[in-house]
């Protein structure tokens, strides 16, 4: 007797829950064609988010600019949005920080699209959220995101009595290109030296270059970011010529990642960069770094800033508070 389920639908389908292929389903219909062949202005006009709704509501949302003079005395300037909880009692050092980046290939991607996670952030971890606008390729190609990234860290450090910050409970986050770039901020800390953040938080990482591992092939056309999508970003990231090899655009190379900041890894069941960003969560356990891995069953990737679209969405952001609101107590992960 065959145990093949013939009540569900071939390939990466079948692995959908009902949410998801729905979602799929409605992405098929307006984006019928791989995303990168919409070209560079097509897919920022399909990616751009609509107004965020604000659902959650936190005590102040501000605009700022991080302002950093770098060890060579270069000044540096990032746009970034400040989220500040409602009241949670007197704490003398400072709230906890959480530093987030959003996802979007290096390319897409704003303030707004991470507008509603970064409430939830707030509130459900009771830290300030500085929330990052780094610049985009490929009019800022490798590394100034990676540079807009050590900046705002860099500003947060050297102003943290100033913000009402503890300087020492420092958390960075991101999804995607912006897991990346938090990937690589620890590493470039590593590398110059300096105090590691109390979390390293990763949703769906970038965190390699090579488009080996089985997840590229099997999810080659998953719903809205396919393994040809994916290289078309990398492409916009780094020119068509690349860039010298360097770990702070490709974590997962790096030569030790012992040292760095504990992470907790969030990954999709169906999504091309899930192997990767598995791969990475087993280098750094290797390399001694506490690690706590989930992957998600049922969705693909972008998933976890569609908090109404999603429940796992919802879910996943409230099992990473828990993990925050740990780390900012100076407790291990939670298993």
């Amino acid at each position: 007797m065959s145990s093949v389920d013939h009540s569900r639908p071939p390939g990466w389908r079948g692995l959908l829950d009902h949410e998801s292929l729905q979602a799929a389903d409605f992405l098929a219909e307006v984006l019928p064609r791989p995303l990168h062949t919409l070209g560079l202005e097509g897919v920022r006009r399909f990616t751009a988010p609509q107004p965020p709704p604000r659902i959650t509501q936190v005590a102040s949302v501000t605009e700022d600019a991080a302002t950093w003079t770098d060890p060579a005395g270069a000044r540096h300037s990032v746009p970034v949005r400040v989220y500040r909880p409602h009241d949670s009692g007197p704490e003398p050092a400072g709230l906890p920080c959480l530093l987030y980046l959003h996802g979007g290939g290096f390319t897409v991607g704003s303030l707004d699209g991470v507008d509603e996670v970064c409430r939830l952030f707030s509130v459900g971890a009771g830290c300030v959220v500085v929330s990052v606008d780094y610049r985009l390729a490929p009019e800022h190609p490798f590394p100034a995101a990676v540079d807009d990234t050590r900046t705002a860290h860099g500003w947060l450090v050297e102003n943290a009595a100033e913000l009402g910050i503890d300087s020492h409970r420092i958390a960075v986050a991101g999804d995607s290109a912006g897991g990346g770039l938090a990937a690589s901020l620890c590493l470039d800390l590593q590398r110059r030296e300096l105090p590691q953040p109390v979390l390293q938080l990763l949703v769906y990482p970038a965190v390699d270059d090579t488009f080996t591992r089985p997840s590229w092939t099997e999810f080659a056309d998953a719903p809205l970011l396919g393994t040809a999508d994916a290289r078309w970003f990398l492409r916009q990231y780094v020119g068509d010529e690349g860039v010298p090899p360097s770990p702070l655009l490709t974590p997962l190379q790096a030569p030790s990642l012992a040292g760095l900041a504990p992470a907790h890894v969030i990954t999709a069941e169906v999504d091309c960069l899930r192997d990767d960003a598995e791969a990475y969560a087993r280098r750094l356990e290797a390399d001694g770094v506490p690690v706590r891995h989930h992957r998600y069953p049922g969705v693909f990737h972008g998933f976890f800033t569609e908090i109404g679209t999603f429940t796992k969405a919802a879910d996943a952001v409230t099992d990473a508070c828990a993990g925050l609101r740990k780390a900012f107590g100076g407790a291990a992960l939670p298993v």
